[in-house]
């Protein structure tokens, strides 16, 4: 039984928008007009630019392959192996994190309101939209559908009356208050802007007339954030001075203070959380069809590529996803989550290109009803540019990531090299230490091994106590090895 194809052009392209406007990206932009100065304005739009060429190999690879897992499915074909699942694994984490993130960013707007408690709010919020998903993601895109559109409306609002407010404060000029530096930091730090358009391709599987719909909304999604962000950046640094701005941990709101008074805060304050809502959802989904699709390949227990009977959704996925999203909301480190979800999207969309340059040359002759322009240059800039991003991400989030690295390598071998090599590893294991121990026991006892610094009258016990620990690891050997083979 495999996902149903349901959703069209529109429900896509809302998915690809709704799932970029996290609450989080809101709060950012003031540390990151403090980075770098009004060329926040362009950092903004060169984000959206990069996001934008990767977006054109997301395009080709998802009308080639045209099925679940997206960025992990396409390794996984490009190159298999320890790449493929490391691929899909920063992929599922990546968007755990991003769930966590948006679900606190929620909790914690919200308290600023009516006093809540943050992280059982968060877990609260999780929770209901993996209730959801696990219904079908008719219903999640179609909830999702009207929250977009709500915080489309509200920001072009803001956007126009913003412009309107600084038509008189004159001449707008362009600066970074630590040159190249600070805009290149910025750029790490305001990557995520741009991360929820991806969503698209995870549900890739699940939409309708892929060949022509996913490349339309993949682009019609990220030229409409371009806009959206840049225009409201821009509003926002008219508005309120760098120095102030900087300070400021909801910007937006406080710009729209500024404009329309305590009210005109209060309800763009709503729409922010509102559009929190969205991203939560897609990251939530994001997640579940991870965790199926490499379960579905057999580098995950098969229990999690499970199909639910009635609403035909990986609903076993989704429920194991959702426990690791609420134990790090149960964390708080927000920072933690922040720099996390950067560092795995970045790798993220490295990948993404390799696959593409790879399977070009791989596979010339597969399909393609939609091929990125300018190969190989578009993807090869968009691993350049990955690769130094990462220099500028914080040295807490490099470490986590080579962390995950070593994690995903634990659990691939685990997985990949069969029950029975484990087994028999085992076997091996505890004969090497139960001989150990006997041999030890002997030369001991015959006086070939001095331990002068232990009691003699204490002398005895060391070396039954080592008989009995060899003998106890060779039992565990020959259990080992005698276990009949899994079936």
């Amino acid at each position: 039984m495999g996902l149903r194809r349901e959703l069209g052009l529109f429900a896509a392209v809302m998915l690809g928008i709704g799932g970029t406007l996290s609450a989080g990206n809101f709060v950012i932009l003031g540390y990151a007009a403090g980075l770098t100065g009004t060329s926040i304005v362009l950092v903004v739009l060169i984000c959206g630019i990069i996001s934008a060429l990767t977006m054109l190999s997301y395009c080709e690879l998802s009308t080639a392959i045209p099925l679940a897992g997206s960025e992990y499915t396409w390794s996984k074909v490009a190159f298999g192996g320890f790449v493929a699942f490391m691929t899909g694994w920063f992929q599922w984490t990546s968007n755990v994190f991003y769930a966590a993130l948006s679900s606190l960013g929620i909790a914690y707007m919200l308290n600023y309101f009516i006093p809540v408690d943050v992280t059982l709010t968060a877990i609260l919020i999780a929770l209901a939209f993996t209730v959801v998903n696990i219904r079908g993601v008719k219903e999640a895109t179609y909830i999702e559908g009207l929250i977009t559109l709500l915080v489309i409306a509200a920001l072009a609002f803001y956007v126009a009356g913003g412009l309107g407010y600084t038509l008189e404060a004159g001449s707008f000029r362009i600066y970074t208050s630590r040159g190249l530096l600070g805009c290149l930091e910025a750029t790490a730090y305001l990557f995520e802007l741009y991360l929820g358009a991806e969503a698209i391709a995870v549900a890739q599987a699940e939409i309708k007339n892929p060949e022509r719909s996913i490349p339309r909304a993949m682009i019609i999604s990220s030229a409409a954030l371009i806009v959206l962000y840049t225009s409201v950046t821009y509003v926002t640094v008219r508005l309120i001075p760098i120095e102030t701005l900087a300070k400021q941990t909801s910007p937006i709101a406080f710009a729209m203070e500024r404009m329309a008074g305590k009210v005109g805060a209060t309800l763009i304050s709503a729409v922010i959380i509102v559009a929190g809502l969205a991203s939560v959802n897609s990251a939530i989904m994001a997640q579940s069809r991870i965790l199926y699709a490499m379960s579905r390949d057999g580098y995950l227990p098969r229990i999690l590529s499970r199909i639910h009977g009635r609403y035909q959704t990986p609903y076993f996925a989704a429920v194991v996803s959702s426990i690791f999203t609420s134990a790090l909301i149960l964390t708080g480190a927000i920072n933690f989550v922040v720099y996390a979800v950067n560092f795995g999207f970045i790798i993220g969309f490295a990948l993404v290109n390799l696959s593409l340059i790879r399977l070009r040359r791989k596979n010339p002759g597969l399909r393609r009803p939609f091929k990125s322009p300018m190969f190989p240059a578009f993807p090869v800039m968009g691993i350049l540019v990955s690769i130094l991003l990462l220099f500028f991400i914080e040295v807490s989030a490099l470490m986590l990531g080579i962390e995950l690295i070593l994690f995903a390598l634990l659990i691939y071998y685990l997985k990949m090299v069969g029950y029975d090599k484990i087994r028999l590893a085992f076997a091996g294991i505890n004969l090497g230490i139960g001989s150990t121990a006997l041999l030890s026991a002997i030369l001991i006892g015959y006086g070939f091994i001095p331990i002068t610094w232990i009691p003699a009258q204490s002398r005895g016990r060391v070396i039954y106590g080592l008989i009995l620990l060899g003998a106890i690891y060779l039992i565990a050997s020959l259990h080992h090895i005698h276990t009949p083979r899994k079936r």
